[in-house]
């Protein structure tokens, strides 16, 4: 907010009680006269004085189901004739000359269904509030303006703040920009659903539904108006009755349905005008009922756009979804980085999950240690803390794959300098083309592979699992992690064997 902040008004200060609350006879709603008249031309007076020619749109609303104003709405709220394209100019980040910039203030004034910010960057500020209150902010004291205003027949009085000034509902939500990860999780999400239902959010509240298939997804993002939110939500109920089953028995919902044809159509109603909606849905094709209270129905993930340098300026916020919590966290995140997470499901399938900050993290079963496991449960268990690193971060499927074994001593380098010992060591798998070897004195120690031409068969003995065999060790594979053993050499080897058991 510019650091000069002025409260405008047609109320006299001399009129108000003790509390500050105004007991005069003044209307609280524009006179759509001289009175609105001299609002705009104080607005006026201060653009000239910091020399303002446009004004930037912020945060727009238009008029909604519920209505709060004192006057009626009017058709096109206010905006009629205002935007050369319609009212789909009416965008957040619009730069719009100042003559536009002061109809917008009088659909304010007058209640007309259309609200926003107007600003400058730091330097202007342009805030409509209840009650025919006017704030106006300015990088400049602006003394001639502030008289030509009081000539007006208005009132300005010096304030701290706006209290109209942007303030996000969570500080701390980290809102997802539409880039490029976005669009790649969408059409990762559009494959796996075959299709889904994109909102497009502008104005504040007013909605676009759009049907995504893997065919029209670029058609679509290209017609997305400015600085839009963007919800995704999964396909519509092709079983219309069964979407209608799902409406409350009283609330606000929005009820959203589409054409053969294919048109979208979408519209916010309460338990009063649920029958008169669904009698309209008797030939949809498709349909579905989205409630509106917090919490209670949430897309899959949502979006802003940001603007086409990349940049996200927007200040929508959406209620963050377990997608958006998720994103959010892996933006954190580094490959390489080291993390400290519980264990919270070993399963059957051989991986291993990890709770990190409240993300499910994955360990596949290599990654769990640098010596051969049967199974994850050789080397952790549900509800141990493991301390990990973090192999990628896949901002598309949402998932982290970590390794335990990174963080662990890399046991080979110390195994490749004993190439050429002799050891005793257990058979412990027999396969067509040899047998493993154990070459460690421990359970989980690494083996080697004795290739059957490597084997002794002259003495005619059977080899099984659990015997224990004397072998050299003639290779060590950093790069593929394999070991070459061999029993055939150590029978005329002159170094003496070495137990390992």
């Amino acid at each position: 907010m510019p650091p000069f902040v002025y409260r405008i008004t047609k109320y006299d200060p001399g009129d108000r009680d003790e509390r500050g609350h105004y007991t005069g006879a003044e209307d609280t709603v524009s006179d759509h006269g001289p009175v609105e008249e001299a609002y705009l031309a104080a607005i006026a007076a201060f653009a000239e004085a910091v020399g303002i020619d446009r004004l930037e749109i912020r945060e727009p609303q238009i008029g909604s189901f519920v209505h709060f104003g004192l006057e009626p709405q009017v058709d096109g709220y206010g905006l009629a004739d205002l935007f050369p394209a319609g009212p789909a100019g009416f965008h957040d980040g619009a730069l719009v000359p100042i003559g536009v910039g002061l109809e917008l203030v009088r659909a304010m004034l007058r209640d007309n269904g259309a609200w926003c910010r107007l600003e400058a960057g730091g330097a202007f500020t342009v805030h409509v509030g209840w009650d025919q209150y006017l704030y106006i902010g300015s990088n400049l004291p602006c003394e001639p303006a502030l008289a030509r205003t009081r000539t007006l027949g208005l009132f300005p009085e010096s304030v701290d703040a706006s209290p109209y000034d942007f303030a996000p509902d969570d500080p701390a939500c980290v809102q997802r920009p539409a880039d490029a990860d976005f669009w790649a999780r969408l059409q990762w999400t559009v494959s796996a659903h075959r299709a889904v239902f994109l909102e497009e959010v502008f104005a504040g509240n007013a909605s676009r539904w759009h049907r995504l298939t893997r065919d029209n997804i670029e058609t679509v993002r290209a017609q997305l108006a400015p600085r839009a939110r963007l919800a995704v939500w999964p396909d519509l109920l092709t079983d219309v009755d069964q979407a209608v089953a799902a409406l409350p028995d009283e609330g606000l919902v929005e009820i959203v349905w589409e054409h053969q044809d294919g048109q979208i159509t979408s519209t916010v109603v309460d338990e009063r005008h649920f029958e008169a909606v669904t009698s309209q849905l008797a030939s949809a094709r498709a349909a579905g009922v989205v409630s509106m209270y917090a919490g209670e129905d949430l897309p899959l993930f949502t979006a802003v756009l940001p603007d086409s340098d990349g940049v996200l300026r927007a200040r929508w916020q959406t209620e963050p979804t377990p997608s958006d919590r998720n994103w959010a966290f892996l933006k954190t995140l580094r490959r390489g980085q080291v993390v400290t997470g519980t264990v919270t499901t070993i399963a059957s399938f051989g991986v291993t999950f990890v709770d990190i900050g409240g993300f499910t993290a994955m360990i596949n079963i290599p990654e769990l240690s640098w010596r051969p496991l049967d199974h994850p449960s050789d080397a952790v268990s549900v509800g141990q803390e493991v301390t990990a690193e973090v192999l990628d971060v896949d901002m598309v499927r949402e998932r982290v794959p970590l390794s335990l074994r990174a963080v662990q001593e890399d046991p080979w380098p110390q195994v490749a300098q004993r190439i050429g010992q002799v050891v005793t060591g257990p058979v412990t798998k027999i396969v067509p083309f040899g047998v493993f070897v154990r070459i460690e004195d421990r359970e989980d120690g690494l083996q080697g592979l004795v290739r059957t031409s490597e084997l002794d068969e002259s003495s005619g003995d059977v080899v099984e699992v659990g015997d224990a065999l004397t072998v050299k060790i003639i290779d060590i594979d950093l790069a593929r992690r394999r070991i070459a053993l061999s029993h055939v050499q150590t029978l005329t080897s002159p170094t003496e064997g070495q137990s390992c058991d």
